[in-house]
């Protein structure tokens, strides 16, 4: 009996011993980042804090940009989109005046225009008729269901021909989601007449890109936990070489999180480190009643929009089929006044886009179902979403051993006034490079975007490309809120 007990044991350890040795055979010793920024939105680079947290940031209100006040636009506006495309940034939208059936005829798809995203205009397209004229800015109708959530990017793959340029997906469970493409934005054609996706109920706005990390297309679609329209609203997603072509979908995971209803998604590569994809989502809490019968009269609501609510949370993803919810917290919260707090208002538009030298912009539609709804601009310093914060006290964060290539470090970063920040670049192993420790390392003070990080005066750092690193923040009430390695 004992001989058997040895042998189980035996054989237990072997397993754990072999499992063990195939686990970290699969896990890298290092990330190799090369010269990518890499922003602290998560984990990914973070091996240790030490008296320092993530934080997440808060974008600021800067008041309505596009009203949808057109007879043929009305309070059931939806599913922006913005796309920052060579000198302009274009809007595209669902107009639908009175509420109905996804997909109904009263619905089209809009069009706006910034030279700078923030003063927009409607122009007079003369495309099609809306209440027997022309003169609107409609850029399709006619073409239920695919109006009802119609949603464009620009396409970045390399050798796309021009009329292929800008690519779009919209369409319900019972249509399939239809391509179509452009050369200008404004005019649209079918890639062909069948739909290219059908294994989804896409009753959301279903978004498309391609990723440059992945090398296809990605689409980011509505599902359901349950069956049919049962459960939680959630995300899967599907992959295509050909935009013609996808793949199995995939349902995305949120890891050891609460389940939440994730109403759009609005998963897209950010502008400044297209590996890290943002997922600025509408978190839609139904029956979640905030106002009365007789309030939601005040603010004149539609009587069938007003019993849920909603905000904004933001969401990461690095590839496959999962999401980072490393901030639960609302990213933007509803604002102050009832009117705010409505069901499927506060929905964040499709894209951040950059709109100062040193500022990005987010959309954020408001007062859904109501006359006066509209959309605003929210803006944030760029890659702002997070950082490594510190209080006054101080603390420390250590990353992950990583490689890179590069000559320079370069941080984006905030003190205060008797804040720093000193960088100690480490072996793997975590000890100090001679030359490159703390003590030889520049305090940094102030407010930058991009500034060099430097020891005793050299900002150098090419003999250290290719080799395993880490680096040793040092902080005092600062925010690091990105790193990047350039030639």
């Amino acid at each position: 009996m004992r001989s058997s007990l040895r042998t189980i044991a035996v054989a237990s350890l072997c397993l754990l011993f072999t499992l063990a040795a195939s686990a970290s055979a699969q896990e890298p010793e290092h990330i190799d980042i090369a010269s990518r920024r890499e922003l602290f939105v998560d984990r990914y680079l973070i091996a240790d804090l030490n008296g320092a947290r993530l934080r997440l940031h808060q974008p600021r209100d800067e008041g309505p940009v596009l009203k949808f006040d057109e007879p043929w636009e009305g309070p059931f506006c939806g599913y922006v989109t913005v796309i920052k495309d060579r000198d302009k940034y274009r809007f595209y939208y669902r107009g639908l005046p009175k509420a109905g059936r996804d997909g109904s005829g009263g619905e089209t798809t809009c069009y706006a225009e910034s030279a700078d995203g923030i003063h927009i205009v409607k122009p007079r397209l003369n495309l099609f008729a809306v209440n027997r004229s022309k003169s609107n800015n409609v850029i399709l109708a006619g073409a239920a269901p695919v109006h009802h959530n119609f949603s464009p990017f620009l396409d970045t793959r390399g050798g796309v021909q021009e009329g292929h340029r800008l690519k779009a997906l919209g369409g319900t469970q019972k249509s399939g989601l239809i391509a179509y493409v452009s050369a200008d934005g404004i005019r649209w054609r079918k890639l062909q007449e069948e739909p290219v996706f059908t294994r989804g109920l896409f009753d959301s706005q279903n978004v498309a890109f391609w990723s440059a990390a992945e090398q296809c297309y990605l689409c980011y679609f509505r599902t359901w936990t349950g069956t049919g329209f049962a459960g939680f609203r959630s995300v899967s997603r599907t992959t295509s070489k050909d935009f013609l072509h996808w793949s199995d979908p995939e349902e995305m995971s949120f890891g050891d999180t609460p389940r939440e209803h994730i109403y759009t998604n609005q998963t897209h590569p950010y502008f400044r480190a297209a590996h890290i994809y943002l997922a600025i989502a509408a978190r839609f809490l139904p029956g979640r009643q905030i106002l009365s019968g007789e309030q939601a009269k005040k603010v004149n609501v539609n009587p069938n929009y007003f019993k849920d609510c909603s905000d904004a949370v933001l969401m990461t993803s690095r590839g496959g089929n999962i999401y980072d919810r490393t901030f639960m917290e609302g990213f933007i919260r509803p604002g102050i006044g009832l009117q705010n707090w409505v069901s499927r208002s506060n929905y964040p538009a499709l894209n951040v886009v950059q709109t100062g030298p040193d500022e990005m912009s987010l959309y954020v539609q408001h007062d859904y179902a109501q006359p006066s709804a509209h959309l605003r601009r929210y803006s944030l310093r760029l890659d702002g979403f997070a950082s490594v914060n510190t209080p006054y006290a101080g603390g420390s964060m250590t990353t992950k051993a990583f490689i890179f290539q590069g000559k320079e470090l370069l941080l984006n970063f905030a003190t205060s006034a008797p804040g720093f920040i000193r960088v100690e670049i480490q072996d793997a192993d975590g000890k100090p490079i001679v030359g490159y420790s703390r003590k030889d390392s520049r305090e940094l003070i102030g407010n930058y975007i991009e500034h060099p990080a430097s020891w005793r005066g050299r900002t150098d750092v090419s003999a250290l490309a290719g080799k395993p690193i880490r680096l040793h923040f040092v902080m005092k009430d600062a925010d690091l809120y990105s790193v990047m390695f350039i030639e």
